[in-house]
């Protein structure tokens, strides 16, 4: 009797949900990654949250399409958008490589990771480079945290009409809220490229910072939509 029971015991024990073994099958640290992003993203929501709240009720805005009309280094004027397209794009390539990279992980193509490893890092690095010039740019132009363009130079970010101390008080939130959360994202693509997020010994360890390299494009998607296109 006592040994049929024993067996009974050791039967329950083997299925899935009686605790033997995780019905999850996710190793330990992916699943932490997954938690790391879900914080990440509360802080980008919230922050993205407040522009919108400051953008839609507020009476004027800088226009984005007067504000980022510039190329760096080779058009001053009149190429609205052209520049954060191309940098859209190479963060876009940059995760496609980084897919890749995950995939030939999967097959323990070792030669093949480092390839698309290297194309991402090469991505990711002048997709900085990129944010760097714009920065740049808009700094001569006279934004920074705290600091907005003078009368001339603001008014041609604005449409004709606009009283200036409303062109002031709206111009110096865009500047704030802009050079945080792009300026958090940067920091976010640094760690990725220095392998803060990431840990030796595993090509697991290439899908984690996979899904942060995703994570960064998606972030991405909403800044582009906040600051270049509303």
């Amino acid at each position: 009797m006592s040994t049929v029971v024993a067996q009974q015991i050791d039967e329950v024990k083997s299925t899935p949900w009686s605790g033997g073994r995780s019905p999850f099958n996710a190793e330990y640290g992916k699943m932490m990654m997954w938690f790391f992003l879900l914080s990440d993203a509360f802080t980008f929501s919230s922050l993205l949250i407040s522009y919108g709240a400051l953008r839609f009720s507020a009476p004027v805005w800088p226009a984005p399409s007067l504000v980022f009309q510039s190329f760096p280094g080779l058009i001053e004027h009149g190429a609205p958008l052209v520049f954060v397209g191309l940098m859209t794009f190479i963060l876009i390539m940059s995760s496609v490589t980084m897919v890749l990279a995950v995939e030939a992980g999967h097959r323990n193509a070792k030669k093949e990771v480092v390839w698309w490893m290297i194309g991402t890092i090469i991505g990711g690095l002048m997709f900085l480079g990129c944010q760097a010039m714009e920065w740049t740019h808009l700094h001569s132009e006279g934004f920074w945290w705290g600091h907005i363009p003078n009368k001339e130079t603001l008014q041609e970010f604005f449409k004709t009409g606009i009283p200036l101390a409303q062109q002031q008080h709206t111009s110096q939130q865009f500047a704030n809220l802009f050079f945080t959360i792009t300026g958090f994202n940067i920091i976010i693509t640094i760690n990725v490229l220095l392998g803060t997020y990431q840990k030796r010994g595993s090509y697991l360890m290439v899908e984690k910072v996979g899904l942060y390299w995703h994570f960064v494009d998606l972030v991405w998607v909403f800044v582009f939509t906040f600051f270049y296109l509303v």
